[in-house]
């Protein structure tokens, strides 16, 4: 296959599949910048791998299959728990204006909350994280720490379990 030719059959790929790829890339990494950033990569692995791709499946389910493994790498990447536990620091930690006590005291709680759920071990925090502060479905998440959906559901649990009793416990010590 010639430069030109690949030059067409992307070009075609990208004005015909790219919106869909966007809006599926943006239910993994739930940013509409870096999903456009992982369409991108999927395009060029597509362009680079577009020679030896055999016609067995449709190009589509190759494109979307590219697409999702580009997602699940961002998402297991140091950069992005980083970029996200740095912004969920800050979003939790910016100082208040006293305004009212009751504000006062319903920052003084999240920031407890925020410390016991970054006192549970790594496998229940990650799940309770990305469950409550990125809105994935179990069925994502399993994707994403690369797990059974049965295992991210008893993680959940064991999660919520432990933060009751450490709650529970924080609050009998008051």
């Amino acid at each position: 296959m010639d430069r030109e030719e690949k030059d067409f059959i992307l070009e075609k790929l990208m004005i015909d599949y790219g919106n869909e790829l966007v809006r599926l890339a943006f239910t993994y990494v739930k940013d509409a910048e870096i999903a456009k950033d992982m369409v991108q990569n999927t395009f060029i692995k597509c362009y680079k791998s577009l020679d030896s791709f055999r016609f067995d499946a449709q190009i589509k389910t190759w494109l979307y299959r590219i697409t999702i493994n580009e997602c699940k790498d961002y998402l297991k990447s140091w950069n992005y728990k980083m970029v996200h536990v740095k912004s969920f620091i800050n979003e939790t930690a910016k100082s208040i204006l006293p305004s009212t006590e009751k504000t006062v005291l319903d920052k003084y709680k999240n920031e407890e909350i925020k410390d016991t759920i970054f006192s549970l071990p790594k496998v229940y925090r990650e799940v309770v994280y990305l469950y409550y502060y990125n809105s994935l479905t179990t069925e994502e998440i399993a994707n994403v720490l690369d797990v059974s959906v049965n295992t991210v559901k008893t993680r959940l649990r064991r999660a919520k379990q432990r933060l009751e009793s450490m709650i529970e416990e924080a609050e009998v010590n008051e």
